[in-house]
C-alpha cells in the first residue's frame, strides 16, 4: 500500500487482484490474504495489525473481520490529522503563542533564506518584507493594536475581541487554515486550477469535482480577507494521464469558494515534484524528473492556471463528475427518488452530488418493468340502460356449491350499475346465461344490448359465442392479452361482491357450501346500495326508476324461527323450528330459509330473526340436501331445489314487480325456482335426485380414495407416518453417501430443496406405503455451470410388450426390481451444492451447506447420472447393451441359457430361462443398489399382468375407471363398438365450438390407454387430428369412445403360453380416408402367434393416388417396424432366420413391390417407401396376400360394423378377463 492511496482505494485494488486470480484458477486461501494484508500496509497502521496478530487467531479469522478493524482505525487516524494543524510552509501556520506582533514567524526564516543573484537586499519600509515594486501598503493607514495596514486601532476588530479571550482561542486552536491568492479577474474558469504555493492545502468550492467526500471536519479556512469559513468536506480528485489515473487526495471542499487551488506544499508531500522557472513549472510524479504528468505556463499576473483539459503533449482530464446513472447502478439499481433522497438528506457517508443523466437502464427494463397506469376512470360512460354491459366469469370456487357450481357469471349495465348474477359449472355455460339475460333484460327495460365488455377467456370467444353476437348486432369490445385492468367494472365488482359475500360467511361462520348464497345475497343488497358512479341514487333506482325498500333486511346467517303450516303439524307439535336465513326470494316476496335439521331450503314470509344470534351445528344431520315440496293450498311457500340445474325454458322471464314489504330481485341465480310442469315438459332436463341408499361394498371401495397427500412440510410434520418416510428418505441419502456437510463456498450457486410427498396405491385402491422424496430445486441450474447432459433413455412400451410376449410364448416367469431411490445412486461431474433440508438441519451448523457426490431427485442431470451408473454396472456384470434398444440388457452363457432385463428408470422387468441366473442377479443387485424385490411382475408402467401357468394377460383396468370417473361417465351407458361405421369427422362439420381443454384431456387419455388397447388404436389416433378447435361433434364421437371402454373396462391383451415364437405382421391402409385432405391411413400389428404386441394407426404424410400406392406406403411403414422387431427378438436370442411374413390384402401392392422396375404408376413415390423391395431381396420380409375379411389390421384403419369390428378384435387377441380360461380376477 502506497502512502498516499487511503485504505478504501488499496482495498479495492487488492480484492481486484484476488478476483483476477480466482478466474485465472489459483484462489488463495483466508488465511493467506489475512497474512498479506496485514503484511503489505504501511507503518501507520503497526499498532493496529500488532492488535490483530496477538489478539486474534489468523487461521479462523475471517477477511471481512480484519477489514472493518483496520476501517475502524483509519477513521481514527483521519480525526487527530483533521483535529491538527495542516502546514504545508511555516509561514503559512498561524500560531498567536510564538506571534504576539501578528506576524507570521515564519516571514523571519523566509527574510534570511531570501537570496536572489543580486546579493541581500533590505526589507521595505512600510511593510518591513521583501518584495519587489512598489509596496502595497503605502500610503495605508497601520493600526498600532494588531500592526495591521488598512485600518486604525478604534476600528480594530482584534481591540473588539480583547474582552472575548476564550472565544478568540477556541478559534484559533481549531488548527485554521488560510490561502493568499492574487486577486486576478483575467482568468476565471470553472475547470481551472491554480498552482498557489501560498494555500496550504488543495481547496475547491465545487463539491462535484471530488470523489469519495469524508463530511466528518472539523477544520476552518481563514480567507485573505480575515474571514474564517469552515471547511464543508474532504475528498479525492482523480486525474486521467497518460501514464493512468492518478489521484489528488485531501482536498478540501470550501463553500463559496470560486477557484480551485492546488497547494504546492502538499503536492510535494505526496511525492510530486515541482520546478520552477522559465515562466512555467513542470509537475513530475518522481525523483528522477522523468516522467512528466503537465505542464504550467504563468500568465500576465504571474498566476499558474492548471486547466484539467485534454492538451496536445498529454491527455489529461479530472474525473470531476459523478454519474446518477453509475450510482444507480452501484446501489442495486435503486430507484431515482430514493438516490436522491439518500443524497439530499445526507444519511449515508461517501455519496457525491450526482449529475442527472437521461439514460434508459436496460437491467431496469428488463427486470423491472411493468405495466403502464391505466386511468382511473373511463373516458366514456353509457348513456342509456344497455348500451354497454360488462361481464366476467369468477372461479373456480375450491368447495362446490350446494348446487354443484364451481362459477358464477355477473352482469354488469354501465349506465346504472345494475348487475345480474349466474351460477354456473362449466365455463362453457356462459353464452347460454347470455342468451336469457338478453331476452330478460331486453323485454324487461325496453332497451337494447349494444355493447358486450370481457377479457379474451375462451368462453368469450368461441365461434358459437361471436356468432350470437354477430346475429343479433352486439358490439364486442375485449381487453387486450393479461390486462385485466381494461375491464375494471367488471373486475371491482367482481371482488366487491366476492369481499361482502367472505364478509358475511365469517359473520356468522356459514358453511363454504353456501358461498353462492351468500353472493347472490350480496348482488341483492348492492343494488340497493350507493355507488360512486352515479349521483345520489342506487342502480336499482337507476334501472327501474322507483326507490327500493330496504325494511325487511335482514343480517345475512342469523337463527331465525320459521312457522309451520297448521296442514303440517298436530295440535301438540311445536308451532315453528329454527332455521338459518340464506338470501331473499328471486321471484317471492319471502326470505329463503335453510333448515339445518332437513337439510331443506324452503321460502316463508312467517320469520322471526335472532340477528344477534349464531348458527349453532352440532345436532346438524349429515347427508345431501334435499327438498320436499308442500302439498296445493299451503300457506308455507314451494321450498327450492338447490340441485336444479342453471337451465331454464328460452320463454322464461322473471320480472320485477313492484313491493310493498319487500323488493322481489331481477336476479337470475343459482336458485331460480321452476315449475313443476316446466321441468316435466323440458326435454333437456337432468335427474340430479340425491341417492338416498349405497351399498356398503361402494362406501367401502372409497374409503381408500380419500387420502390426503400433505403440501407442505408443517403439514406433513404432524403425522408420524410421513415423519418416518421422511426419515427413511435421509437415511438412504446418507447410506448412498450421496451428500457431504462442507462451509457454504464462495461464489457459487446454492440449489434450494424441497419435500414432495406422495401415497403409493395398489391396484385395488388400498395403500401401499407413504413416499416422501427430497427433490432439488432444479429449475435454477444454469446449463454448462450447473449441468451439461441431461438425456437419458427409457424403455419403449413395444419392447416392454416384445418382452412380455417372448416370456410367454417361452413360458418364463417375469420378476421386477424396483430400485429405492435410484437417482441418489448417480454419480456427478458437477459440483453441486444444495441447502440443508427444512426440518433437518443440523444444529449449531445452520449456514453449512451440502456438497453433492451422488445426484439427487429435480436435478437437471440426475437421470443422466444414474443411467451412466446403472449401465456402468451392467457392462461389469457382463450384460451385453442392445444396439436396437439402449435400456435392453442380454446376458447369455452355454451352460446357463439366458438373462433378459429391461430398464426404465428405477423399476427394472427381468426374466431369462434360467431360474439360477435369475436368483443370482437379484441378489448381485441387492448387494451393489438398495432394492425392493416385487416378485413377479404386477404392476408396470400403468399396466397390470397376470401371470398364470396357461396365459399372460395385459390391462389397464384402474387407469380406465380413473378416466371413466373423471370425466362424469361412471354409469353411462355403454356401446359395442367405439365409432359409427357410416359416420365421418371433419374439422367444419357446422356444430358448435366444444371445451378444447376438456377434449384434449379425453384424447390424451385414450392415447394412453392404446399400451394395452389395440381396438380403440384407431378412434384414438383419429380424434388425436382436431385437437385444435374441436367441435360438439368430436366431442361426442369421444364420449363414445369413452362409453366403449365403460362397457370393456376388464379387457386387454392374452398372450398364451408354449407357442412357438414365429415373427408375423399384418399391414392395411383406408385409401382416402381423410375429409379434409383426403390422405390415407396406415394400419399395422405384429404377433408371435398369439395376442398383438406391437401396433400402430398412422396417417399417411402424402396423397395417394390409387389404393395400391396406399397399401404399398402402408407396407412399407411395416416393413419398418419389422426389421426393428427382428433386430430386438435377435437380441433376445429368437432370431428370425425367415423372412417376416407381412400379410397384405391388395395384390397390386404385392406386385410393386417385389418389381424393381420403376414405371408410371410408381415414379413419384417418395424414394424412402421403396426399401422394401431391398428388404424382400433380402428375404428379411415376405409379402403375402390375405383375404380382405382375414386382415387383421383393417381394425387400425377404417370404423367398422358392430359384427365385424367384435371379430377382429378377437382376433388382436383383446379379451375380457372373465372369458379367459380359469377366470382371471383384474
Amino acid at each position: 500500500m502506497k502512502d498516499s492511496e487511503s485504505l478504501s482505494v488499496y482495498l479495492a485494488r487488492l480484492f481486484d487482484i484476488l478476483n483476477h486470480m480466482k478466474s485465472y484458477g489459483e484462489e488463495l486461501s483466508r488465511e493467506r490474504i489475512v497474512h498479506k494484508l496485514l503484511f503489505s500496509l504501511p507503518k501507520s497502521y503497526d499498532p493496529i495489525c500488532s492488535v490483530i496478530e496477538h489478539s486474534k487467531d489468523l487461521e479462523i479469522l475471517e477477511v471481512q473481520e480484519v477489514v472493518a478493524s483496520l476501517k475502524s482505525f483509519e477513521l481514527r487516524l483521519d480525526r487527530h490529522t483533521e483535529n491538527s494543524t495542516e502546514r504545508a510552509f511555516a509561514s503559512l501556520n498561524i500560531e498567536e503563542k510564538n506571534s504576539k506582533s501578528g506576524s507570521f514567524s515564519g516571514d523571519q526564516k523566509s527574510q534570511k533564506n531570501w537570496k536572489t543573484s543580486e546579493g541581500n537586499k533590505m526589507a521595505c519600509k512600510h511593510c518591513d518584507k521583501l518584495h519587489y515594486g512598489k509596496c502595497w501598503f503605502e500610503g495605508k493607514p497601520k493600526c498600532h493594536g494588531c500592526g495591521k495596514f488598512g485600518h486604525m486601532i478604534r476600528e480594530c476588530n482584534g481591540n473588539k475581541n480583547a474582552h472575548k479571550v476564550n472565544y478568540a482561542n477556541q478559534v484559533e486552536e481549531t488548527g485554521t487554515l488560510f490561502y493568499m491568492c492574487n486577486a486576478a479577474t483575467d482568468v476565471k474558469k470553472n475547470h481551472s486550477w491554480y498552482i498557489d504555493s501560498g494555500c496550504s492545502n488543495h481547496m475547491t468550492g465545487n463539491e462535484g469535482l471530488l470523489v469519495d467526500i469524508q463530511r466528518n471536519l472539523n477544520s476552518k479556512v481563514k480567507m485573505g480577507t480575515g474571514e474564517v469559513v469552515p471547511v464543508a468536506g474532504k475528498g479525492t480528485l482523480v486525474i486521467k494521464t497518460k501514464l493512468g489515473k492518478k489521484h489528488i487526495q485531501e482536498v478540501m471542499l470550501v463553500p463559496g469558494l470560486e477557484e480551485n487551488l492546488l497547494s504546492v506544499g502538499q503536492m510535494m508531500e505526496h511525492g510530486y515534484y515541482l520546478v520552477f522557472g522559465g515562466n512555467m513549472v513542470n509537475v513530475y510524479d518522481d525523483q528522477s524528473l522523468g516522467n512528466l504528468i503537465v505542464r504550467v505556463q504563468m500568465t500576465n499576473n504571474r498566476c499558474f492556471p492548471l486547466t484539467m483539459m485534454p492538451a496536445s503533449e498529454l491527455a489529461l482530464r479530472a474525473s470531476v463528475s459523478h454519474c446518477l446513472q453509475t450510482w444507480h447502478k452501484r446501489l442495486g439499481h435503486l430507484n431515482e427518488r430514493s438516490l436522491k433522497l439518500l443524497e439530499n438528506q445526507g444519511m449515508v457517508h461517501g455519496l457525491p452530488h450526482l449529475e442527472q443523466v437521461s439514460v434508459v437502464c436496460e437491467g431496469c427494463m428488463l427486470g423491472k418493468q411493468h405495466r403502464d397506469s391505466f386511468p382511473l376512470e373511463s373516458t366514456w360512460r353509457a348513456s342509456h340502460p344497455l348500451e354497454l354491459v360488462h361481464t366476467d366469469i369468477c372461479g373456480p370456487m375450491k368447495t362446490d356449491s350446494i348446487s354443484g357450481n364451481k362459477y358464477f357469471l355477473l352482469f354488469t349495465d354501465d349506465c346504472t350499475r345494475m348487475s345480474w348474477v349466474y351460477f354456473i359449472r362449466n365455463k362453457s355455460s356462459a353464452l347460454e346465461c347470455f342468451r336469457k339475460f338478453k331476452a330478460m333484460t331486453e323485454l324487461q327495460s325496453g332497451y337494447k344490448i349494444k355493447g358486450l365488455r370481457s377479457d379474451r377467456g375462451g368462453e368469450f370467444l368461441s365461434s358459437e359465442f361471436n356468432s350470437f353476437c354477430a346475429e343479433v348486432g352486439i358490439q364486442r369490445q375485449l381487453t387486450v392479452a393479461y390486462s385485466p385492468q381494461q375491464n375494471g367494472v367488471a373486475e371491482r365488482k367482481n371482488r366487491t361482491v366476492v369481499e361482502m359475500a367472505k364478509s358475511m360467511l365469517h359473520e356468522k361462520s356459514i358453511p363454504y357450501e353456501f358461498w353462492a348464497e351468500a353472493i347472490n345475497t350480496a348482488v341483492y343488497l348492492l343494488k340497493r346500495c350507493p355507488t360512486k358512479s352515479l349521483n345520489k341514487v342506487t342502480p336499482f333506482e337507476a334501472y327501474t326508476g322507483r326507490k327500493p325498500g330496504i325494511a325487511h333486511l335482514k343480517i345475512f346467517g342469523s337463527p331465525c324461527h320459521v312457522l309451520i303450516p297448521s296442514a303440517l303439524r298436530h295440535k301438540l307439535e311445536e308451532n315453528s323450528h329454527k332455521c338459518i336465513l340464506i338470501g331473499y326470494g328471486l321471484c317471492e316476496k319471502g326470505y329463503r330459509i335453510f333448515d339445518p335439521s332437513s337439510r331443506k331450503v324452503i321460502l316463508s314470509r312467517d320469520v322471526h330473526f335472532d340477528e344477534d344470534g349464531l348458527w349453532k351445528r352440532e345436532n346438524e344431520q349429515k347427508g345431501e340436501i334435499t327438498v320436499s315440496m308442500p302439498a296445493e293450498n299451503q300457506n308455507c311457500e314451494p321450498s327450492l331445489d338447490l340441485d336444479t340445474p342453471l337451465q331454464m325454458d328460452a320463454g322464461t322471464t322473471v320480472q320485477d314487480e313492484p313491493s310493498q314489504n319487500l323488493d322481489a330481485s331481477t336476479q337470475m341465480g343459482e336458485n331460480n325456482i321452476l315449475q313443476e310442469e316446466r321441468i316435466s315438459g323440458s326435454s333437456q332436463a337432468i335427474d340430479h335426485t340425491p341417492k338416498k341408499w349405497r351399498s356398503v361394498n361402494e362406501i367401502m371401495a372409497q374409503c381408500n380414495i380419500c387420502i390426503v397427500e400433505p403440501e407442505s412440510f408443517e403439514d406433513a410434520n404432524l403425522d408420524e407416518s410421513w415423519r418416518n418416510a421422511m426419515k427413511a428418505e435421509l437415511e438412504m441419502i446418507e447410506k448412498n453417501d450421496t451428500w457431504t456437510l462442507v462451509d457454504r463456498p464462495f461464489g457459487k450457486p446454492i440449489i434450494g430443496v424441497k419435500w414432495v410427498y406422495k401415497t403409493k396405491l395398489n391396484l385395488d385402491g388400498s395403500v401401499q406405503k407413504n413416499k416422501a422424496r427430497l427433490v432439488a430445486k432444479g429449475y435454477s441450474q444454469k446449463p454448462g455451470i450447473d449441468y451439461n447432459e441431461t438425456f437419458a433413455p427409457v424403455a419403449r412400451l413395444d419392447t416392454i410388450r416384445t418382452l412380455i410376449a417372448l416370456a410367454a410364448q417361452k413360458e418364463w416367469n417375469l420378476y421386477q426390481l424396483d430400485v429405492k431411490s435410484a437417482f441418489l445412486n448417480g454419480v456427478l461431474k458437477e459440483e453441486v451444492y444444495v441447502e440443508q433440508p427444512q426440518g433437518f438441519v443440523k444444529d449449531n451448523e445452520e449456514i453449512r451447506v451440502y456438497k453433492l457426490n451422488k445426484a439427487l431427485y429435480g436435478l437437471k442431470q440426475a437421470p443422466r447420472a444414474w443411467y451412466d451408473e446403472i449401465d456402468s454396472y451392467f457392462n461389469r456384470a457382463g450384460f451385453k447393451k442392445s444396439p436396437s434398444e439402449a435400456t435392453l440388457y442380454v446376458k447369455t452363457s452355454d451352460t446357463s441359457g439366458i438373462l433378459i432385463v429391461s430398464l426404465y428408470v428405477d423399476d427394472i422387468v427381468y426374466t431369462g430361462s434360467c431360474g439360477k441366473l435369475l436368483e443370482e442377479f437379484k441378489n448381485d443387485m441387492m448387494k451393489h443398489y438398495e432394492m425392493t424385490d416385487l416378485g413377479l411382475l404386477y404392476h408396470f408402467l400403468g399396466m397390470g399382468v397376470v401371470q398364470t401357468n396357461k396365459h399372460t394377460f395385459l390391462h389397464q383396468k384402474k387407469y380406465a375407471m380413473k378416466v371413466i370417473e373423471k370425466f362424469g361417465l361412471k354409469d353411462c351407458k355403454s356401446v359395442v363398438s367405439p365409432l359409427v361405421a357410416s359416420e365421418r369427422l371433419c374439422k367444419e362439420d357446422g356444430s358448435e365450438a366444444a371445451n378444447e381443454n376438456e377434449y384434449r384431456q379425453i384424447v390424451g387419455s385414450l392415447l394412453y390407454l392404446t399400451a394395452t388397447r389395440p381396438d380403440i388404436m384407431f378412434a384414438s389416433s383419429l380424434l388425436a387430428r382436431f385437437m385444435h378447435n374441436p367441435t360438439r361433434k368430436h366431442m361426442g364421437t369421444a364420449k363414445r369412445v369413452l362409453r366403449y371402454i365403460q362397457g370393456t373396462l376388464d379387457f386387454g391383451i392374452e398372450f398364451i403360453k408354449g407357442k412357438s415364437a414365429t415373427l408375423i405382421g399384418y399391414c392395411d391402409s383406408d385409401w382416402a380416408g381423410s375429409e379434409d385432405d383426403r390422405r390415407s391411413t396406415s394400419g399395422y400389428a405384429f404377433t408371435l402367434g398369439s395376442g398383438m404386441f406391437s401396433w400402430a394407426s398412422i396417417k399417411q404424410n402424402t396423397v395417394a393416388l390409387s389404393t395400391a400406392e396406399a397399401e404399398y406406403v402402408s407396407a412399407a411403414e411395416a416393413t419398418s417396424q419389422a426389421k426393428w422387431l427382428r433386430f430386438v427378438l435377435e437380441d433376445f436370442g429368437e432370431e428370425q432366420v425367415e423372412g417376416t411374413p407381412i400379410l397384405c390384402d391388395n395384390t397390386s401392392a404385392i406386385a410393386m413391390a417385389k418389381n424393381p422396375v420403376f414405371h408410371q404408376k410408381t415414379r413419384h413415390i417418395s424414394r424412402k417407401f421403396h426399401f422394401i423391395r431391398e428388404a424382400i431381396q433380402a428375404k428379411e420380409i415376405e409379402l403375402i396376400y390375405c383375404k380382405t375379411e382375414d386382415q387383421i389390421a383393417d381394425i387400425l384403419t377404417k370404423a367398422l360394423s358392430k359384427d365385424r369390428f367384435v371379430y377382429l378384435r378377437d382376433l388382436l387377441g383383446v379379451k375380457s378377463a372373465k372369458g379367459l380360461e380359469g377366470s382371471v380376477d383384474v
